[in-house]
């Protein structure tokens, strides 16, 4: 009995498969553990696991200084998160219209925003709108850039939603009298949100990754405040293992957020 490609890729594994999957999973898990001693061995010879790069953590200071950068990061993550879901938005609108007009310049944009590194967005928000006249706070040098970047992969998401919603369903609309924006409004775009989800979470992640960058700036974000903190005590392991605990927080809890937000939608 032959197989489907569906089968192959999503079916059960034979025991073989499944012997020599738990196999490569267990050397790689041990290549992994090796890998982590070894750094682990290498910041205690260089002092980094010593206590008085850790003392400072006790203090309430520090904690409300990573708090405000904290807040910092979120401020620009969420101002960006908006930007980039209604550009991207406004930017499937225009790649689906059946006018020339509107859908070349909004693939133009897409295709330009995507091409282009976020850094050298935000470079030109610090370095070359000041020299036209055009001047921003850091918040915004940092937080617009980011929106922007992402909104472009937000539209292509967001139009790989709309090409997987069935075709049917569009011609039933039709076929009832809706025009093509209640179509889209009503039936289509609903009904794509709840393929997306997932990617849709996953840029959020990157866009609060992406606030990183707020050195570039020098905008207060969580990065930029835990350089500070590197600066004066010299403690490089401990303060990038709290900041990297925090970062993980933000994003599991944004990860959490989106179940259940994508429960109804089931």
């Amino acid at each position: 009995m032959s197989r489907t490609l569906e089968d192959i890729l999503f079916g059960d594994l034979n025991p073989k498969a499944q012997a020599i999957t738990r196999a490569v999973s267990v050397t790689v898990a041990a290549a992994l553990l090796v890998l982590a001693a070894g750094i682990v061995v290498r910041f205690h010879a260089a002092g980094q696991f010593e206590g008085r790069l850790w003392e400072f953590f006790a203090w309430k200071t520090t904690w409300v200084y990573l708090g405000k950068g904290l807040l910092g990061t979120l401020a620009s993550a969420a101002a960006a998160a908006v930007i980039a879901l209604v550009v991207g938005l406004v930017l499937l609108v225009g790649r689906l219209s059946r006018l020339r007009l509107a859908r070349w310049p909004a693939i133009a944009v897409i295709e330009f925003l995507r091409g282009v590194p976020t850094l050298l967005l935000i470079y030109v928000c610090f370095l070359v709108l000041p020299s036209a006249g055009i001047k921003m706070s850091a918040y915004w040098m940092l937080t617009l850039p980011v929106g922007l970047s992402t909104a472009a992969v937000v539209a292509e998401v967001y139009r790989a939603g709309v090409l997987a919603v069935p075709r049917g369903q569009t011609d039933a609309a039709r076929a009832l009298g809706l025009n093509e924006a209640r179509v889209f409004a009503h039936i289509v775009f609903p009904q794509a949100l709840r393929y997306i989800v997932p990617a849709l979470v996953a840029q959020l992640v990157i866009v609060v990754k992406d606030t990183t960058f707020g050195y570039v700036v020098t905008y207060g974000e969580l990065m930029q405040n835990a350089r500070v903190l590197i600066s004066n005590y010299r403690s490089l392991v401990p303060v990038y293992l709290a900041v990297a605990m925090l970062y993980c927080s933000v994003n599991y809890a944004i990860s959490r957020a989106s179940r259940r937000l994508g429960r109804p939608l089931h």
